[in-house]
C-alpha cells in the first residue's frame, strides 16, 4: 500500500484539496479529498497521461536532419534520410535508445508509452533468430524504467499503394501476413514477462504500406488489443490513397473497416470536415503528435470542429525529436491560434484552456492505449504525476495547468507508473545508468555517420 496525500488534485469531478490516494497493487484504491497529511506529500496531483505514439529509435536522429538539400526540404526527404540512418542500429543500440526515451518520457510526465514498432529485421531484411527480437529489446527497456508499455507490432507489407516493393531501409520493417503472425506471437512471449498493465495491439502502418486483406489479417491477429494507424498526414499521402482506393484515407477507413474505441488514427492532419466528425463520433482517438507534425510539416488538425462533436484525442512524441508533454500540449493550442488568428482557442466555458488539453490527453491516451487509467478515481491504474508550482506560489485550479502549459513555470516533480514511484524529484530513478548506455550507442553512431 502507497498513500500520496496532495495539497490540491484534479479529480474527474473537479479540483480538490488536502485529498489522499492510497494506491494498492498499482491501482487506485480509495480517494479521500479534505484528508489530514499523511504519506508521500505533494503539491499537486494530476492523472499521468500516455505518450500514445511513438518510434524509440528515431530519438537517436534528433538535431541531424535540420538541413536544406537540393530543391524543398520535407516529410519525404526527412524519411529517405531517416531509412539510411536506421541501418546502423543493432539491437543493443535500440534497446539503450528506447530505455532513454522512457526516461525522458517520464520525467516529462508520461506514466506510459504506445511503441508504434516497425524496426524489425536485422539490415538487408533478414530476420532475427527470434522474430521478435528488437520488440524484446523495447520491453527489457521498459521493465528497467518502469514505465508502462503498450506494445504495437506494425505490419508493413508494400512501398505504396501501387504494390511496389519495399527497398532500402523499409526492408527491415517488411513482412507477409504468416511472418508477421509469428512475430507478433513472439513479441507477446516477450511483453508477458512485464507487470500486469502491459498491453499489445497491433498497427497496420498505413493504407499505404498495407492492402486490404493485410489490414483485415492484421484485425484478426490482435482481436482485443488496441489498433493503431498511420492515416492522412501528408498531402501527398491522401492524394495517392485516393487515387488508388477511390475516397480519402479516413473516409476508406469508416467505410470499409470497423472503426471503433478501440482504434487510434494517428496524423490526422488532412481530414476533410466531414472526415473529420465522422471520425469524432466514431469513439476512435485522434492520434496527435504536435512536435514532430511542426518539425515535419505535416500541417494543422482542425481541432475546434473535432473537439465540438466530442472527439476524443491524445498526444505523443513520435520522433522523439524533442520528449515534452508540455510542449506537446502547448503547441497543439497554439497551432490553432496561429490558423484561426485567436486566442485560447480550445478553452471551454468551464474550463480552461490547459485543463481541455491535458484532461482530453489523458483520457485520451489511455483509451488509445488500451489502458485503464487517464483520471484519478478508484479502480484505475495508479498513473499519475506531482508537479511542484514553488516559483509561482498560489495559483490554484485551473491556473495552475495553464501556468504549466503556457509558461516555463513548474515542473514534474514525481511521477507513478501503475503504482510504480519511478521519477523522485524530477529525476527518472534509473537516469545514470541509461544515459551513461545512450551516451555510448550515440558516440558510436556519430563516429560512423
Amino acid at each position: 500500500m502507497m498513500l500520496i496525500h496532495a495539497g490540491m488534485a484534479l479529480l474527474p469531478e473537479g479540483w480538490a484539496r488536502d485529498v489522499a490516494v492510497e494506491l494498492r497493487d498499482g491501482r487506485i484504491h480509495r480517494i479521500t479529498p479534505d484528508a489530514a497529511t499523511a504519506g508521500e506529500r505533494v503539491e499537486v496531483l494530476l492523472p499521468a497521461p500516455v505518450n500514445l505514439h511513438s518510434h524509440v529509435f528515431q530519438r537517436a536522429m534528433a538535431g541531424l536532419t535540420e538541413f536544406r538539400g537540393a530543391g524543398q526540404d520535407s516529410f519525404w526527404t526527412w524519411r529517405s534520410l531517416m531509412y539510411r540512418f536506421l541501418d546502423r542500429l543493432t539491437p543493443e543500440d535500440v534497446g539503450a535508445i528506447a530505455a532513454q526515451v522512457m526516461v525522458e518520457s517520464a520525467e516529462a510526465g508520461f506514466a506510459g508509452l504506445a511503441e508504434f514498432h516497425y524496426l524489425h529485421h536485422a539490415p538487408g531484411g533478414m530476420a532475427y533468430e527470434d522474430p521478435a527480437e528488437m520488440a524484446g529489446r523495447v520491453v527489457l527497456a521498459a521493465q528497467e524504467t518502469g514505465l508502462g508499455l503498450t506494445l504495437l507490432p506494425v505490419m508493413y507489407q508494400r512501398g505504396g499503394c501501387d504494390g511496389r516493393a519495399l527497398a532500402g531501409g523499409q526492408l527491415r520493417f517488411g513482412n507477409s501476413t504468416d511472418r508477421f503472425a509469428r512475430l507478433w506471437l513472439a513479441a507477446a512471449a516477450h511483453l508477458a514477462g512485464l507487470a500486469p498493465d502491459a498491453r499489445i495491439g497491433v498497427a497496420p502502418h498505413s493504407l499505404r504500406a498495407v492492402d486490404e486483406a493485410g489490414l483485415k489479417a492484421a484485425l484478426q491477429i490482435a482481436p482485443e488489443g488496441p489498433i493503431h494507424i498511420h492515416v492522412a498526414e501528408q498531402l501527398a499521402e491522401v492524394a495517392e490513397v485516393q487515387a488508388h482506393l477511390g475516397a480519402r484515407p479516413v473516409e476508406w477507413l469508416m467505410h470499409r473497416m470497423p472503426v471503433d474505441p478501440r482504434w487510434c488514427l494517428i496524423h490526422a492532419t488532412q481530414m476533410a470536415p466531414h472526415e473529420t466528425l465522422d471520425l469524432a463520433v466514431s469513439g476512435a482517438v485522434a492520434g496527435l503528435c504536435p512536435i514532430t507534425e511542426a518539425n515535419l510539416g505535416d500541417g494543422v488538425f482542425d481541432a475546434p470542429r473535432y473537439l465540438a462533436s466530442s472527439g476524443a484525442f491524445g498526444v505523443g512524441s513520435d520522433s522523439n525529436v524533442l520528449i515534452s508533454l508540455r510542449e506537446e500540449l502547448r503547441t497543439l493550442e497554439y497551432s490553432q491560434r496561429l490558423a484561426r488568428r485567436g486566442r485560447a482557442v480550445l478553452a471551454t466555458d468551464g474550463r480552461s484552456t490547459g485543463r481541455v488539453l491535458w484532461e482530453g490527453a489523458a483520457q485520451g491516451g489511455a483509451r488509445a492505449a488500451g489502458r485503464a487509467s487517464g483520471a484519478i478515481a478508484e479502480g484505475l491504474w495508479g498513473d499519475l504525476v506531482a508537479l511542484s508550482l514553488s516559483d509561482v506560489p498560489g495559483r490554484t485550479g485551473d491556473a495552475v495547468l495553464d501556468t504549466l502549459l503556457f509558461t516555463n513555470a513548474g515542473r514534474v516533480d514525481g511521477l507513478w507508473s501503475a503504482g510504480r514511484h519511478i521519477v523522485r524529484d524530477g529525476r527518472h530513478i534509473a537516469r545514470e545508468p541509461v544515459a551513461a548506455r545512450f551516451r555510448a550507442v550515440m558516440a558510436r553512431l556519430g563516429a560512423a555517420l
